[in-house]
């Protein structure tokens, strides 16, 4: 009987109480995670298309031309005969388009 006399004696309902964490959820959401989550999605979206001929810089700085694809996998001529296989997800950028100069 205690708990109903008290819920009978409390103030009615404000909502404006509940304005300020509602206004920080959405300028965490529109500044924090949907960025984030559109980079990841044009992130994903450049790797998967990318071709022959691209010159690309991977995650840890190695720059070079894409020689050979797979739905894994990149080989990356760094340098005249030398190749190197590296998973997609390493591939950070791409610095050029196409490129047909010889000297890579």
């Amino acid at each position: 009987m205690t708990f109903l006399t008290l819920l009978l004696q409390a103030a009615p309902a404000d909502y404006t109480q509940f304005l300020f964490p509602i206004a920080i959820a959405a300028v965490v959401y529109f500044f924090m995670i949907r960025p984030q989550q559109k980079r990841s999605a044009d992130t994903k979206k450049f790797r998967q298309a990318l071709a022959k001929g691209a010159r690309i810089v991977t995650i840890g700085g190695l720059h070079g031309l894409v020689i050979e694809l797979t739905d894994e996998t990149v080989v990356v001529e760094v340098d005249r005969g030398v190749k190197l296989r590296f998973d997609r997800s390493a591939i950070a950028r791409e610095v050029g388009t196409k490129a047909v100069d010889a000297a890579v």
